[in-house]
């Protein structure tokens, strides 16, 4: 097996998990745990398809994703944050509702394949000079856009996070939202803002697997990809930069039933790793616990200001 190429296909298939991780990383941060990230996906996934389809515009069918998974995450703000509703529960009823509404919207377009247009838009790029570096540039610098965009938005909100009064105020809300209230920080504007760019991260994500990695319509295109991504923020510990890496190893492992043909082990073993992986990483991360890989400490709790 090629390791350059194995390596190479295995950011492919981790960059839909990683720009839902960010997206999930940014909501978390504000205090909010949202599980409609697979309803979400789901949702970009068949806007993207859709406008691409009827327009034949790429940057219609990102910017359509984007806004459809933006809408989806809307719904679970109002409920969650102006309602008080259980974050759990919303969460579900999300990825629901994008499974539904995906299926409803994709019925018709079952099999076709992306326009010729879009996917002359999503060739890969080959970066002058960095492309060229032996064995890095082929794994790194050799990809479509969406994927370099991905490594720009990882670095973006880790120094947005980390380094920014925004980023700390982001925190602030995510941990203790009273003390963040009594700071004079607008709790609830924090928690939609960063509740909706999450979402439309998700509807990035999902527009990634109907435009570029399939590409064509096919229902239930996410494969269970969202519920990596919940995973996958504990495994970073809330960490863009250690989503990074976890999204790509997952993505190795999404892609291994492929690349290594074995006449012994099944392929549909090796099909099963990343969700066999997924509960591994679950069960490791509720033993082991450190401080710097602890959830945001008001996560999953509605804030009511009545109660400050």
């Amino acid at each position: 097996m090629d390791i350059a190429a194995f390596l190479h296909a295995a950011v492919i298939a981790g960059t839909p998990l990683l720009l839902a991780t960010l997206g999930e990383i940014l909501t978390e941060r504000s205090g909010n745990l949202n599980l409609g990230v697979e309803g979400m996906m789901l949702m970009g996934a068949a806007a993207g398809f859709l406008t691409g389809f009827y327009t034949k515009s790429a940057t219609l069918a990102i910017l359509g994703a984007a806004l459809f998974g933006g809408f989806g995450a809307l719904i679970y703000a109002f409920l969650t944050v102006s309602l008080k509703a259980n974050q759990v529960v919303t969460g579900l009823t999300l990825t629901i509702f994008g499974t539904g509404i995906s299926t409803m919207l994709g019925q018709k377009v079952v099999g076709e394949p992306v326009p010729d247009s879009i996917k002359a838009v999503f060739r890969p790029i080959s970066i002058p000079i960095l492309g060229k570096i032996p064995f890095i540039g082929e794994i790194i610098f050799n990809h479509d856009i969406i994927i370099y965009i991905s490594f720009m938005l990882t670095i973006i909100l880790g120094v947005y996070i980390y380094r920014t009064s925004l980023g700390l105020n982001l925190r602030a809300v995510g941990e203790n939202p009273s003390s963040a209230d009594a700071a004079s920080i607008n709790v609830p504007l924090y928690k939609y803002i960063h509740i909706v760019i999450g979402g439309m991260l998700c509807g990035l994500a999902g527009a990634y697997l109907s435009l570029v990695y399939v590409p064509a319509w096919q229902e239930g295109v996410t494969a269970g990809r969202g519920w990596i991504a919940v995973a996958l923020v504990i495994f970073a510990g809330w960490n863009p930069y250690k989503a990074f890496i976890g999204a790509y190893l997952f993505g190795g492992l999404d892609i291994l039933g492929l690349r290594l043909a074995n006449p012994i082990i099944s392929r549909y073993i090796l099909d099963m790793l990343p969700y066999a992986t997924t509960i591994v990483v679950l069960v490791i991360s509720s033993i082991k616990k450190s401080k710097k890989g602890l959830s945001p400490e008001a996560l999953g709790n509605a804030y009511f200001r009545e109660e400050r």
